[in-house]
């Protein structure tokens, strides 16, 4: 591999794992919400809590999905 090569695999692995970093992240903050908001619905019977509850689970399942494609870049890299 030529030394260019190389630096442009470093720099694709350092993206990828900066990325990775920021997406546990978001998809940490974004769990806690989803059950926070979820567990007022169950055990309160707050209805609006409901909405924020499923808003929240599809933000964690695009989030979640672009995780499993980084990871999946970082793999094969």
């Amino acid at each position: 591999m030529h030394t260019f090569a190389v630096y442009n695999q470093v720099l694709l692995l350092t993206f990828i794992f900066a990325t990775m970093e920021e997406l546990v992240k978001s998809i940490e903050v974004l769990s806690a919400e989803f059950l926070k908001e979820a567990n007022a619905q169950a055990l309160k019977g707050n209805k609006a809590a409901g909405l924020r509850a499923r808003k929240a689970a599809l933000e964690l399942m695009k989030q979640l999905k672009e995780f499993r494609a980084v990871s999946n870049e970082a793999a094969k890299a």
